[in-house]
């Protein structure tokens, strides 16, 4: 039986505590725009960091992936998922509100803004894994994609308006000081989930697993599922040379085409509207074409846009940039929307925390690794080298789909019986059922 039948006419959005969600997701979102526009230009302008340093920034904002990842998901299983995103979001809010203030005490450093980032980065990390696995509970499996979906058209909306928003405010009011917007994006994040009503009962207890025992499951199961790996394997390629991107964009955008913030600020909101119309349009796309062929469609096809990066110039020239970067976030987008939809109703909701954290871990487990390579090579050739390899390691994103029995197939399978893992065993793929 596929993952994606046609979504019911009422829609996730019928029920309340869903739209609460997507309320958080949006405010969240939006200040996390702002930053992504505002923290590099900190390093930039305000402390004139080498593209390194700036390069260094963006692996701390990941680097947690790697860190926490593995024992997030063991933890976030054993833990009532709404009360820890509220937390994650409080710690979020109070560490990027720190920036601003030492800015206008005027004792901001670069090591603050990569003890910031590894703050906020930790806390996400179980933010996303707790909210990935939240979501099912509040949702049937066929409401999965278009759930997914209005997920993503709030992100997506945000990675539109945002930068523009904080392009704006770093011109106004200075990079460090564009940031509030963030803590602010936190703060209301955390009182819309506050506001969620829907009982959610605690884990059960199993004194008798350890956490090595419990990471050591979760690993079997994606490890152990044929489709699960080459996901991981594809995510991790596009993250890696995604990560190289956001290390070297902000650099090229403003020491090689020699844009102000605002306008740096409404190229990276244009681009973001391919992403918006991949949210509008990956479930009537998955509906019509197949879930399990737009995955390797929609990689096969935007990924070639990115060799407009580095043929951006000065001038109108940089439009070529914002019709690469929206092509493949569009690609992006439709991509995410239906394999996560596919990973939440394979995974049994016992091992969703695990399942999401053991993917987050192998998938942005290479951010951090890209974005040291962005900047080692942005520094050592100059930012548009560093796009060139950035993308032509786009083209290669599509080839372990092609490779895989995805090529093969028009759905995705729920039912199905996970291979054989590293220790010989298996565990079912069992559908998920709402908690």
């Amino acid at each position: 039986m596929p993952v994606i039948p046609r979504p019911a006419a009422s829609g996730p959005l019928r029920l309340r505590d869903f739209r609460l969600l997507l309320a958080g997701a949006a405010a969240g979102q939006l200040g996390a725009q702002v930053t992504l526009v505002a923290l590099p230009l900190v390093a930039v302008l305000e402390l004139n960091a080498p593209a390194f340093q700036v390069g260094l920034l963006t692996a701390a904002e990941t680097a947690a992936f790697l860190l926490v990842g593995l024992p997030a998901g063991a933890w976030v299983d054993r833990m009532r998922k709404l009360p820890l995103m509220i937390r994650a979001d409080v710690v979020r809010a109070v560490a990027m509100a720190s920036i601003p203030l030492a800015a206008v005490a005027g004792v901001l450093t670069m090591v603050q803004l990569y003890v910031v980032a590894l703050i906020t980065g930790v806390a996400t990390v179980f933010f996303d894994v707790a909210h990935q696995s939240f979501l099912p509970q509040l949702l049937p499996k066929d409401q999965l994609v278009p759930g997914n979906g209005a997920l993503e058209t709030i992100r997506s909306s945000a990675q539109v308006a945002g930068p523009g928003i904080g392009g704006g405010l770093v011109q106004v009011l200075g990079a460090a000081l564009a940031i509030v917007a963030d803590a602010a994006g936190y703060v209301l994040s955390a009182l819309f989930l506050w506001a969620i009503k829907r009982p959610e009962s605690r884990p059960e207890p199993r004194p008798e697993a350890s956490l090595r025992q419990d990471i050591a499951e979760g690993l079997r199961f994606v490890f152990g599922h044929r489709l699960l790996r080459v996901i991981a394997l594809t995510t991790g390629l596009a993250n890696f040379f995604t990560a190289v991107l956001m290390a070297t964009q902000s650099v090229f955008l403003v020491r090689v085409l020699g844009l102000a913030p605002g306008v740096v600020g409404l190229l990276l909101a244009a681009s973001a509207v391919g992403g918006l119309a991949g949210a509008l349009c990956a479930g009537r796309l998955a509906a019509r074409l197949g879930q399990a062929r737009i995955i390797w469609l929609s990689a096969l096809v935007t990924g070639p846009f990115a060799l407009l990066w580095p043929l951006s110039t000065p001038g109108a020239g940089a439009v070529l940039f914002a019709l690469g970067s929206g092509v493949v976030f569009f690609g992006a987008v439709v991509y995410n929307v239906a394999q996560v939809s596919f990973r939440q109703a394979l995974c049994p909701p016992r091992l969703l925390g695990r399942m999401n954290a053991t993917l987050r871990f192998l998938m942005w487990g290479t951010l951090p690794l890209g974005a040291l390579a962005g900047g080692a090579l942005a520094d050592a050739f100059g930012a548009r080298v560093a796009l060139v390899w950035c993308a032509a390691g786009f083209l290669a994103v599509p080839l372990p789909l092609l490779l895989s029995p995805l090529r093969r197939m028009r759905e995705l399978p729920v039912t199905e019986q996970a291979e054989a893992g590293p220790s010989g065993t298996a565990d079912p793929a069992e559908p998920a059922s709402i908690g």
